[in-house]
């Protein structure tokens, strides 16, 4: 009877243990790295930012107690998400450092952020950090807005002489963002419902309303609002305009709250000169 082989047993079980341990190290650091971008996402995402998940409803400033907990986890995060690059940019310059900043923001633009190309436009267009270069702000705002970026688009219009200096091609270019960006669906709404850059479509407009609010879009929320009361694109809902009016409202829209406030006191008191000076409630 031969006797099993027991150096070899051994070495079979440390190559299978290898083994074992090269397929799962690399779940674990992807485990590590997927929570450390959730948390990344959780203190500084940008509400504006088409990277951002759905799910992310994020804010508009980085909580001064957050800061350095959101530097933490979009650092180690930033390795392989362009998304917490440019959020690790975003809380540096909360914490005011801006050459930081821009260099998180440079690899994020690196890797395809739009987002980061329109912070580093800004930093070129008001000399932030760097010397002042209207031509390189452009060309970063154009990267960003060819993409479809909504604050790309908006910038370059500011760059270009305002939106008025080619409202078609704004158009253009926000249309591309809008089949899944709400604030470009917001955009671009808001010019088909004054007729900017093109023919005037009231019911369009409203569709891209509804798109946006069903992403929790404040200013969206308030222009539906706004069209259901009036019966402007659609069909009149006084009811339906009082919930959007509120959703918009919770999420801090001035416009809503001061709607909100017209539908519970309708009764307007004017002076002398037609000016509103109070509403009334009965």
């Amino acid at each position: 009877m031969r006797m099993p082989n027991v150096k070899m047993n051994r070495i079979a079980a440390c190559c299978i243990a290898g083994l074992v341990m090269a397929l799962v190290l690399p779940t674990e650091r992807a485990q590590a790295q997927s929570a450390d971008l959730v948390l990344c996402d959780r203190l500084a995402a940008d509400p504006s930012d088409p990277d951002k998940p759905a799910d992310v409803r994020g804010a508009a400033e980085i909580a001064k107690a957050d800061i350095a907990t959101a530097i933490k986890f979009c650092r180690t995060a930033g390795g392989g998400s362009r998304r917490a690059l440019y959020q690790l940019g975003r809380a540096f310059a909360a914490n005011a450092q801006m050459a930081e900043a821009m260099a998180a923001w440079r690899k994020a633009a690196d890797k395809g952020s739009t987002s980061a190309m329109v912070e580093l436009g800004v930093m070129y267009g008001t000399g932030t950090g760097v010397p002042k270069d209207e031509a390189q702000a452009r060309k970063l705002f154009e990267r960003a807005a060819e993409a479809g970026n909504p604050r790309g688009v908006a910038n370059l219009a500011a760059v270009s002489g305002g939106a008025s200096a080619d409202p078609a091609r704004g158009r253009a270019l926000l249309a591309k963002a809008a089949e899944s960006n709400p604030e470009a669906q917001y955009q671009l709404g808001m010019m088909l419902a004054e007729g900017s850059g093109g023919p005037r479509d009231e019911v369009a407009a409203r569709g891209l309303f509804e798109k946006a609010a069903a992403q929790n879009h404040a200013a969206a929320l308030e222009r539906i609002g706004a069209f259901a009361q009036s019966g402007v694109g659609g069909p009149q809902d006084k009811a339906a305009a009082k919930a959007y009016y509120e959703r918009s409202a919770a999420l801090g829209n001035d416009d809503a709250k001061a709607a909100l406030k017209r539908l519970e006191c309708p009764y307007v008191l004017k002076d002398k000169r037609g000016n509103v000076v109070s509403n009334l409630c009965f």
